[in-house]
Formats: structure tokens, sequence, C-alpha cells
């Protein structure tokens, strides 16, 4: 399995990094996880066709995860995509995903190819292919927000994940709301932790790393601010830590 970075930024948009997206690599399949603003230009600038990505993983509705969608589907139109693609979104915000597609003037009968809607459950293995699976919890990155909703209607999920590929395993944990999250995926083995920057502190982090004797542990969703001081963080530790614990950069290529 390989991960290549296309955005590490935060919700602020910077002009350092895009907003946060990557893509695993998993024998001949491509899934792209996330896609917001800026997705297509992100791509672009790192040579990745669009009609090289067999799949696309929205993690939750917050705009800098999934507003580039409907511009990205635009340029695969534009550009003679041919072959299919799979869109798995949590069941619960499918409806709206399909609504905002179609409100974006996009008819899927007009496309050139076809797109596969797949809706997946809170924790259920969801198999992409004979290699490559993943498993989604709810975190808490949405509870803050509930209070506001005075009609009762608004559908709030936002996933972390777990990958796997045969004997591989890369923990995700998208945008969370605290440490706790960091724990959802504590009764399976992994050596891989993504972690985002924005919504958990250094230290938080620090502790599951050392828990988990993890040998991969790689920082994303990084705001410029933030920068300067994640990088102070490992070299304070650099006796400590391993060489596999560092900042993503947008480009950055892994080999888990």
């Amino acid at each position: 399995m390989k991960i290549k970075f296309i955005g590490t930024g935060s919700g602020l948009t910077s002009l350092k990094r895009f907003h946060s997206s990557f893509i695993i690599y998993s024998f001949d399949y491509k899934l792209l996880i996330d896609a917001g603003d800026g997705i297509s230009k992100a791509l672009l600038l790192q040579n990745i066709s669009f009609n090289e990505i067999n799949g696309l993983l929205i993690s939750h509705l917050h705009p800098d995860h999934f507003s580039g969608l409907a511009a990205l589907l635009v340029q695969m139109k534009l550009t003679g995509r041919k072959n299919e693609l799979d869109i798995f979104i949590n069941q619960t915000i499918i409806e709206f995903i399909k609504k905002y597609i179609l409100q974006s003037y996009i008819f899927v009968d007009k496309m050139g190819f076809d797109i596969n809607f797949k809706p997946y459950s809170d924790d259920e293995n969801v198999n992409i292919t004979e290699k490559l699976s993943f498993y989604a919890k709810q975190n808490g990155h949405l509870d803050k927000y509930k209070l506001y909703d005075k009609s009762g209607n608004i559908k709030f999920s936002c996933n972390s994940f777990l990958f796997r590929e045969r004997d591989k395993s890369v923990f995700y944990s998208g945008d969370i709301g605290d440490k706790k999250d960091l724990l959802l995926f504590d009764e399976f083995n992994f050596n891989t932790m993504i972690v985002e920057t924005s919504h958990v502190s250094l230290d938080e982090i620090w502790d599951i790393y050392r828990q988990r004797n993890l040998s991969n542990l790689i920082f994303t969703h990084i705001s410029d601010e933030d920068e300067s001081r994640l990088q102070d963080f490992i070299d304070s530790l650099k006796n400590v830590l391993g060489k596999n614990v560092f900042v993503a950069k947008d480009g950055d290529l892994i080999l888990v």
C-alpha cells in the first residue's frame, strides 16, 4: 500500500498547502480520500490524471473535505473519462451528495462514464477490492454543531477510518472532536496512524503513539501558523522519535 498526500492543509485556505486529501494506491486501485475546494488543481499540480482515480471516499461534509467533488466530476467528463467511478459515502448523507451533484447540473446519464454510489454504514467492513477494505466509525467532530440545528433535519456524520490491505493497516483519524476519537480503533491492530492536528493536542497524539508503538506517525490537516510548532515538537523529541514520524507535505509519498 502506498499513500500520496494531495493536500495537507487545514480548513483555512493556504497558499502553501491544499486542503486535506490523499490517495491510497493498492495494486491497480487508486482511492482518493476527500475532495475539498481546489482538489482538481491539486491533482493537476501533482501530475495525477483525473481519470486514473478509481474511487472516492468522503469523510464528512465540511467544505474543505467535499466541496470540490462536483468540480472534479466535471473535469473527469471534460477530459473524456470512460472508466467507472466508485463514490463511497456514509449512508446517512448519500442523498444529500446525490442532490448536490444534480443541483450542480451534473447529470449522470450525460457523463460518459458510470458513477457507482456505494453507501456504507458505521461499524461495517467495506471491501473495495479483494485486497483493499476499510472500516468506518463515527467520531465526535460534529457534536458541537448539533446545538445549532433548529430544524432537527441535519445529518451529522463524520468518520474515522481503518484501511486494510492484506496484513497492512492504516488508521486515519480524519477530523475529530477530541482525544477519545484517537481510541476508536483501539481493539484493532495497525502500524500506521495519519492524524489531523487542528482539533487535538500534540501531547495527546504523542501519548497514543507511545501506547501503540507505531511504525509510522504522520501529521496532516496543518495550518500555516502551526507548521513551525509541529516541527519544533518533533525536533524536541528527536532522540525518542523514529524517522517515520513526520509532518506531511503536499506531494509526499509513503510506503506502508
